[in-house]
């Protein structure tokens, strides 16, 4: 039998540094930091302008452009702005938008999130007429068209789970049949990832994916999303169906959940609050893993760059590397046009 001599893989005994025939240090890992030609031989974490997903909030009109004050950068866009805006980011690099809208009108249920005129379906198809190589990616919930600002259908102050997966399913068809590639149920409501597959294939969609958020905390960082999107609860809170932050192992149990129902893409959001969740998802299920940035990250970067506290590129691009190393091959954030330009400079 031969014998293997393991003792080049053994750890190095505790003491100091293991010191060469000439004295000097046999490890110095430093070597490998001294050029910027060398950090980037070795770098093992590489962001590309192709893993990211630059979120749109839509409207109705003509001409508008309104800033969200909470989220400078970021703006309200009617159709043809957001149409424009999708273009100048695709002349960046990135190659995929996530929509949300932002109706003329808003009912106790929703209403608005299905009808073929609204918004966000007026720009998938305004998007699909000009840019042919650009993912449009639709946002699935009802707290941006309800009245009350809840994610779902209420009876008195408790959000009916089947009742609102119904309406999340019509939903869905109609941003598919508006030629969304990737529909995105935000809403958390039980099952409805298996209803939606089912009725986007008796629809005859069965090429539209879905990415789910499969596990979505609720969290404090959502704040300036609720103005940009005209969403805040008018009442209570969404504890009932979002998670709760302290947990890790029923996010995994979402996400299986999730993928057996028929989801091709499943996200974690927030996500520099959530790395730990990234990495135990990428690890468990080796899908697809799609991580959001959300307002308030970018919100609290924007602030302190605007005080001089930071240097903001450099924030920006460590923390997506960050989420990416952790796991996320898919990357939401409205710094996508920024950072984008920002590699682009780099490998120039």
């Amino acid at each position: 039998m031969t014998t293997i001599d393991t003792r080049v893989f053994d750890a190095p005994a505790a003491g100091p540094p293991t010191r060469g025939d000439a004295g000097g240090l046999r490890h110095r890992p430093r070597r490998l930091r001294r050029t910027a030609a060398i950090r980037d031989l070795v770098r093992e974490t590489r962001l590309s302008a192709d893993m990211l997903v630059y979120p749109l909030f839509v409207c109705d009109g003509a001409g508008v452009r309104r800033e969200v004050p909470s989220m400078p950068g970021v703006c309200q866009l009617s159709v043809d702005e957001a149409v424009d805006e999708a273009a100048a980011a695709r002349a960046d690099g990135v190659r995929a938008v996530l929509l949300f809208g932002l109706p003329a009108s808003k009912d106790d249920r929703g209403t608005a999130a299905a009808d073929p005129a609204a918004p966000v379906q007026t720009a998938v198809r305004a998007i699909r007429g000009r840019l042919d190589d650009v993912a449009v990616v639709t946002d699935v919930c009802l707290c941006e068209y309800t009245s009350h600002g809840h994610c779902g259908v209420l009876d008195g102050e408790t959000i009916l789970n089947d009742v609102t997966v119904a309406h999340l399913v019509e939903a869905a068809v109609s941003h598919a049949e508006a030629g969304a590639h990737i529909v995105a149920p935000s809403d958390m409501m039980d099952g409805r990832i298996g209803a939606i597959r089912t009725g986007l294939d008796a629809r005859g969609f069965e090429d539209v994916s879905i990415m789910s958020y499969a596990a979505k905390y609720c969290s404090a960082f959502y704040g300036p999303f609720r103005d940009a999107a005209d969403s805040a609860p008018a009442f209570g809170d969404r504890r009932t169906h979002q998670m709760d932050p302290a947990n890790t192992d029923e996010a995994l149990r979402e996400v299986a959940l999730d993928l057996e129902e028929g989801a091709d893409i499943v996200m974690v959001k927030p996500a520099m609050p959530c790395l730990d969740v990234i990495h135990r998802v990428k690890a468990r299920f080796q899908r697809p893993t799609a991580a959001y940035q959300v307002s308030g990250e970018y919100a609290m970067a924007k602030a302190a760059a605007r005080l001089g506290w930071i240097d903001e590129p450099r924030v920006m691009l460590e923390t997506l590397t960050a989420i990416h190393r952790a796991g996320a091959d898919i990357l939401i954030t409205y710094y996508a046009r920024e950072a984008a330009r920002t590699l682009a400079g780099q490998d120039g």
